[in-house]
């Protein structure tokens, strides 16, 4: 008989090592249900931290094809993925000088090589205040210090999340063309920027490029192309009318959650309590 394994020996499941506005890790419970148990590639357009991704990744037998139309965030995820050591590294030397002046110093900087942006980006992510990626109309980051300090990712995790990476296709892309790819057998996850409640409700630029209501649109129509397809699919989005008139035939699992982000926010661009949707398509089974 095996002796059991001691409790520190077993690893903690691997979780987001970004903190990113509107992420799912806390609806994961509300969410997982309506996900396959098992399915062959995986396809996610609007990546952001990946909170679906590290919770579904063991039911994947094929390829997870990982995109987002954030360059420096693919950029941080590719490094993730390549060099976990050379990331660890690039970390310490801001764990070693993280300050307020620090912070003001690197939010303007403009690292030369792929593995320092991916360093500023982490430190900026884990120290600006409460964990915003925002961006101006030039793509210029420009969020205020959140007064925390840096806590790093260690080497460990860093090297898990590496081999849990392994194999996968992570690549700056757009929607469109993510979803041109998968077949039948395939899941597609799809969290796109919800359409902003006001004219001031400005936190959802984490790209200079914004997503507006055109882009919901089209996208509505190719996750109508993804069902005639038998490709299964799961859209997380703001429970609103327009939301619903676009997939008059689907599922449709309705709530309301609590957003930390919006809870947080000095200008009350976000009401407390969020009306969200689970869009559920793909092939009647």
């Amino acid at each position: 008989m095996t002796a059991a394994l001691p409790p520190d020996a077993i690893a903690a499941p691997l979780r987001p090592f970004l903190k990113w506005a509107g992420g799912k890790t806390r609806l994961l419970p509300r969410i997982l249900p309506y996900v396959p148990e098992s399915f062959e590639n995986y396809h996610e357009p609007f990546l952001g931290g990946g909170a679906m991704f590290w919770a579904i990744r063991e039911r994947i037998n094929g390829t997870a094809h990982l995109h987002d139309l954030n360059e420096i965030l693919i950029s941080v995820w590719q490094r993730v993925q390549q060099d976990p050591s050379g990331l660890h590294q690039a970390l310490a030397w801001y764990m070693e000088r993280d300050s307020k002046e620090f912070y003001y110093e690197q939010r303007t900087a403009a690292p030369e090589t792929l593995l320092g942006q991916a360093a500023r980006f982490i430190y900026l992510n884990q120290t600006a205040w409460n964990g915003l990626w925002r961006v101006n109309k030039h793509g210029i980051f420009n969020v205020p210090w959140g007064d925390r300090p840096f806590r790093g990712i260690d080497e460990d995790t860093l090297h898990r999340l590496s081999d849990a990476l392994i194999g996968a296709s992570i690549t700056t892309n757009d929607f469109r063309d993510t979803l041109a790819k998968p077949q039948a057998g395939d899941f597609v996850y799809l969290d796109p920027p919800y359409l902003p409640i006001s004219d001031t409700s400005k936190f959802y630029l984490y790209t200079e490029k914004r997503f507006r209501a055109p882009d919901l649109v089209g996208l509505a129509d190719l996750c109508h192309d993804l069902t005639d397809r038998g490709v299964h699919w799961l859209m997380s989005n703001r429970d609103t009318e327009q939301v619903r008139d676009l997939f008059p035939n689907n599922h449709i699992v309705r709530f309301t959650t609590r957003r930390s982000v919006a809870a947080q926010n000095r200008r009350d661009v976000e009401a407390l309590d969020s009306p969200e949707a689970l869009i559920v398509g793909g092939p009647v089974t």
